[in-house]
């Protein structure tokens, strides 16, 4: 990944998740290691779970008192640094407030994503005007400065899709997604042409859930599985208007994995999917 695509947020989680394994190994709980650092258990537990940034000279200390060895002191000094980093979308500022920047880190570094959307098109995939059309429409009393930055940080997140270390995608789509007129004929048009481009790539797997299907496990609703083999374990990302969930128990993982599945197996081959979004589009004309 180049510079300028830098995502901090994974250092962040192997940095929690290792810390929190060497705190269990020597049987010490929470409280009883943040009274050895002279932490509040507070921060301890924010800093084990991947939400607060630590310092290396504070890891060094809390590794020290852990007594490991040196090559994995440094190791970990080393990733505590790249985790303090900024990430590359901290350039768009407020357009990307911190429960999506989340979000953002992680699918930067995400080896695969599962993707089940049932209202709109992923905006991995939405065209610059198809974006505007639905910021517009969501982002109500929104000035058109602030949904220009939005549609900004949503066309550079699409530069994960291509080029080394893109992602594989699965996507499935309800047919109520493509057929919805987002901003009109014209930007419907030209947001199911892009879908039509994307199912090219080498690296995409796209399918429609139709109607026919009726009832179905998805019924209530979109939701992405990010994969991030061998760095970390899956997280499942639900938004609301307001926040976002990030789903983590293995449980819940199995749980929406299981849901996908049935989602893909019941949703149109690739080659029907892409011909029903070409016939959506010509009903357009």
């Amino acid at each position: 990944m180049s510079t300028n695509r830098y995502s901090p947020t994974i250092r962040r989680r192997r940095l929690a998740a290792e810390l929190r394994r060497l705190r269990e190994e020597r049987g010490l709980t929470i409280e009883q290691l943040a009274q050895r650092l002279d932490w509040h258990p507070t921060k301890l537990s924010r800093v084990e779970t991947g939400k607060q940034a630590v310092h290396p000279s504070e890891v060094r200390g809390l590794l020290d008192l852990l007594d490991t060895d040196p090559a994995q002191r440094d190791a970990l000094v080393a990733l505590a640094r790249e985790a303090r980093l900024r990430g590359w979308w901290r350039v768009f500022g407020e357009a990307v407030p911190d429960w999506f920047a989340v979000y953002v880190g992680l699918e930067s570094e995400a080896t695969s994503m599962r993707l089940y959307e049932s209202e709109f098109i992923p905006g991995l995939l939405q065209t610059e005007d198809y974006a505007r059309a639905v910021h517009q429409a969501t982002r109500v009393g929104a000035r058109e400065e602030e949904i220009k930055r939005l549609v900004d940080v949503r066309m550079a997140r699409q530069e994960l899709l291509v080029g080394e270390g893109a992602p594989q995608l699965w996507i499935v789509l309800d047919e109520a997604v493509i057929r919805r007129r987002v901003g009109g004929p014209d930007v419907m048009r030209g947001q199911l042409k892009r879908l039509m481009e994307a199912a090219r790539l080498p690296n995409l797997t796209l399918q429609v859930l139709p109607f026919s299907v009726g009832a179905h496990a998805g019924m209530d609703g979109g939701f992405h599985i990010l994969t991030f083999e061998p760095y970390a374990d899956d997280v499942v990302y639900i938004e609301y208007r307001t926040g976002s969930f990030y789903l983590e128990k293995r449980w819940e993982i199995e749980q929406y994995s299981l849901v996908f599945d049935h989602l893909r197996a019941a949703a149109l081959p690739m080659e029907a999917s892409t011909a029903l979004i070409a016939q959506v589009a010509d009903e357009l004309l």
